[in-house]
């Protein structure tokens, strides 16, 4: 089956639905280099962008595989839309449960490793984020900051395993941003982070990230019934966001 061109330059999704087809009805074997991003983009009639983001998407759970200078090629035949259905539909307290793991270990190993550049891009990505206002592009500046502290982790596992979890933790802060039962952590904790890594203290990066994730986190526990189904409140909002883009993309 080959590939068609998507009405209307439509989402990042429907490239990935694409490109999985090719894979598994076997039209791009395992092995096999896929064509460049600019003909794929020629091809579905979308911008590169979307297609590099949907072949990171399927980098990150072992579909493809990104060979620096060489392309891309397929690494397994398996199917990770059930997988990525599942993470596009999870609760605002399953991600923040996943950002503070994330965080901590990422803020303990920032501060270990940072270098003079990663000071001064953490220092632009937090000014962005506390002079975002509007909500989606407060979710992206906050989203940008936590992949940042990742990336001055120098820990590749961890890099890839934010960029590709980043998506959710955007959606989740446009969405406590508009709503005001649950509170965010403002920019004083999270310059505390950034001041512990700068001072190269580990324990203190670590303890104030956790200060970052916790109380949105502790508010959202309240906001779910003991069956933990949501009630009225932002984690109803982050979930419903959620399944809508899960089944509009």
């Amino acid at each position: 089956m080959g590939l068609s061109p998507i009405a209307g330059g439509s989402t990042v999704d429907a490239v990935l639905e694409q490109l999985q087809a090719q894979v598994s009805d076997g039209s791009w074997a395992v092995g096999e280099r896929i064509p460049a991003e600019l003909d794929l983009a020629a091809q579905l009639g979308v911008s590169r962008p979307a297609v590099r983001e949907a072949i990171r998407a399927l980098s990150h759970v072992g579909v493809l595989e990104v060979r620096r200078g060489d392309g891309t090629y397929v690494r397994s035949g398996c199917d990770p839309r059930p997988l990525l259905r599942r993470v596009a539909r999870a609760s605002a307290r399953d991600v923040f449960e996943v950002q503070l793991a994330y965080d901590v270990q990422a803020a303990r190993l920032a501060a270990r490793r940072r270098t003079t550049a990663d000071i001064a891009r953490l220092e632009e990505l937090l000014r962005a984020r506390d002079e975002a206002t509007e909500p989606d592009a407060f979710g992206a500046a906050d989203a940008r900051f936590h992949l940042g502290v990742a990336e001055a982790s120098r820990n590749p596992v961890l890099i890839e395993a934010m960029r590709f979890f980043i998506g959710r933790l955007h959606e989740s802060m446009r969405a406590v941003r508009l709503d005001r039962e649950v509170p965010e952590a403002g920019p004083a904790r999270h310059r505390a982070v950034l001041d512990a890594i700068i001072a190269a203290d580990p324990q203190a990066a670590a303890s104030a990230a956790a200060a970052v994730v916790e109380p949105t986190l502790a508010v959202l526990e309240t906001l779910l019934d003991g069956d933990g189904d949501a009630v009225p409140g932002a984690a109803t909002t982050v979930g419903a966001d959620a399944a809508a883009d899960g089944e509009g993309r």
